[in-house]
């Protein structure tokens, strides 16, 4: 933040760092806006990673505001995945941290004010003493996704560790490797296959399950 800017910084709503970057980035009616995107309140219904990537896009918008960056439709939101996609090379991240160095944006500074679903959730739950009756679909999926993502990479580390292991002590000889887990789901009414994470985006199967 400059320092004028800090001059002008609005009051922290809480001591927890969505609270502190709130304040920093002045980004007022933060809150209401949290509680009401969580609960439903509001015209979408968002999961607290989806509310996450907002607050991350609002944080690297006013970033490039305060650079003087003239920022195109849709420019936020992509260079925000450049930044964060694990599908994103490290190459490409690099470059899109170097060009927006040039572009007088501290990138650094402002990927360490980044948050995580979780610190939204605790900001909701904790300082905010926001609540849910009951865990929203899309909070449903999300943990869905989270724990057998967590499960694939897992799988896939401990099977590296293993080969690796084995071709240190020559029973296994291959080159270099790469090792990759899927998780495939197959619909026995009408034998359609779908990746586990096709499945949870689409949410049905084409056949909508109906017994045959």
């Amino acid at each position: 933040m400059t320092e004028q800017n800090s001059a002008a910084e609005s009051t922290p709503s809480c001591g927890c760092k969505l609270g502190r970057i709130g304040g920093e980035y002045e980004l007022s009616g933060l809150d209401d806006e949290l509680v009401a995107l969580w609960t439903g309140n509001a015209d979408e219904q968002y999961s607290t990673r989806k509310l996450a990537t907002y607050v991350n896009e609002l944080v690297l918008e006013t970033a490039f505001e305060e650079a003087g960056v003239s920022a195109k439709e849709g420019e936020v939101e992509n260079t925000y995945r450049l930044l964060t996609d694990d599908d994103v090379t490290s190459g490409t991240q690099v470059q899109t941290r170097n060009e927006l160095e040039r572009d007088g944006v501290p990138i650094e500074q402002v990927e360490s004010d980044f948050i995580s679903h979780q610190t939204v959730y605790n900001h909701l739950t904790k300082c905010l003493e926001a609540s849910l009756e009951t865990p929203s679909d899309e909070e449903r999926l999300e943990r869905s996704r989270e724990k057998l993502g967590s499960l694939q990479n897992r799988t896939a580390a401990v099977t590296s560790d293993t080969v690796a292991h084995l071709e240190r002590n020559e029973i296994l000889d291959i080159g270099d490797y790469n090792v990759s887990v899927g998780i495939t789901v197959t619909c026995e009414d009408c034998f359609e296959e779908y990746t586990i994470r096709d499945l949870l985006e689409n949410r049905s199967c084409s056949c909508g399950g109906t017994d045959t």
